[in-house]
């Protein structure tokens, strides 16, 4: 083990710094980091935690709609489950801000003002049963690529909580599949309702995973957590393996991928497809999404009313 003092120079900690890194070592709250790696681990958590808890939005708006009770049961379970990640990822976060003096409702704040993102699907409306099917196997779906790629990252307690989400994100994902399989066993109604709900997720999806390179938006976050090994893959080796995962799976089903570009290179074992609107997922983020200002207010009037039980909480 890489042992870090007060003694050292700022020069002499990073270098110990990084052979944890290297050696496969854990870093634990309390520990030395550098600026970099904790104001990433900040934004990174921050946005998965957020995340989880504005993605049960979408879902929650049909549990009153929900065809069945035993449908109903599901997808309140579902929503629970979200918002249970939502906040146990804040809980990690707000460890790592203790040195800045901010907490939790700081993160509120910042959701509200706009300066603390949500993933772009989340901005989306969810027009029928259909849409709630393809948020649980497809969005979640995704969500599974992306989050068991930092299962062994460098954060402990990030990587813990990673491992307890993942394995319910698994029956979120068989919750999803199990709606839309009834949908596709029922009439040519159901079909279409899931063909529809599929061409309007499309491109969010892809959309998902982030751009493929840097040059697309001047960012360079990818690089930042693959240096500090807080995930293994860059977005388009991940957008590629939701695509060799769940288009043959789609494709079973007789739906059709709303792309006529896409195609898959045997020599390359890689899928060519055609690229999402990259402005319009700039305009997303800037929470000028379809349903975004929504569900921001929902969120916002939320807060606000149950402000009486943090207070209690606190004396």
């Amino acid at each position: 083990m890489h042992v870090i003092t007060e003694s050292m120079t700022e020069e002499e900690r990073m270098t110990a710094f990084m052979a944890r890194i290297e050696a496969g070592e854990k870093i634990e709250a309390d520990d030395w980091m550098p600026e970099e790696y904790r104001v990433t681990l900040i934004k990174l958590i921050s946005m998965h935690g957020i995340s989880e808890i504005m993605g049960a939005l979408p879902e929650k708006e049909w549990v009153p709609r929900a065809p069945s009770l035993y449908r109903k049961l599901g997808i309140m379970a579902k929503v629970q489950d979200e918002m249970g990640h939502g906040q146990l990822l804040l809980r990690v976060v707000e460890d790592l801000m203790k040195p800045y003096g901010r907490n939790r409702d700081d993160l509120m704040q910042d959701l509200f003002t706009g300066k603390l993102k949500f993933h772009n699907v989340f901005h989306m409306k969810t027009k029928t049963w259909a849409d709630a099917g393809i948020i649980g196997w497809l969005v979640d779906g995704a969500a599974i690529i992306t989050q068991t790629n930092m299962l062994g990252a460098s954060y402990g307690p990030y990587a813990r909580a990673l491992k307890r989400i993942c394995a319910e994100e698994v029956f979120h994902a068989q919750h999803g599949e199990a709606i839309i399989m009834a949908l596709a066993e029922g009439n040519e109604k159901q079909r279409e309702m899931i063909q529809e709900a599929l061409n309007r997720w499309w491109e969010p999806l892809l959309m998902f995973f982030g751009p493929a390179s840097k040059e697309t938006t001047g960012s360079s976050k990818q690089d930042v957590t693959i240096k500090y090994n807080i995930r293994t893959s860059t977005n388009e080796e991940l957008r590629q393996r939701f695509l060799s995962k769940y288009i043959p799976r789609v494709l079973s089903l007789g739906l059709t991928i709303p792309d006529e570009t896409l195609s898959y290179d045997e020599a390359n074992e890689t899928w060519t497809y055609q690229q999402p609107d990259w402005n319009e997922f700039k305009k997303i983020t800037r929470n000028e999404g379809p349903f975004s200002q929504e569900r921001l207010n929902l969120r916002r009037v939320s807060y606000d009313n149950n402000a009486w039980v943090r207070r209690a909480l606190a004396e």
